[in-house]
């Protein structure tokens, strides 16, 4: 599953560092702590791969 915004890529990235053992988890916050604690290396391997290219800054509410 691709990732939808910027944002959410580089969450996936902060996150993925924590699960290769890079970073001590407990630094992690917000939506970064929340995506290494329910998905595993796999599904942050995807998000973080996502190319940026087209996508906005954040996704939007509304759609």
């Amino acid at each position: 599953m691709p990732a939808k915004s910027k944002a959410q890529k580089m969450a996936a990235g902060v996150a993925l560092v924590a699960k290769k053992g890079e970073k001590p988890a407990g630094e992690l916050r917000g939506a970064a702590k929340s995506m290494y604690e329910s998905m595993n290396r796999e599904q942050l391997e995807a998000f973080a791969s996502t190319s940026q290219k087209g996508k906005p800054v954040h996704k939007s509410k509304f759609g």
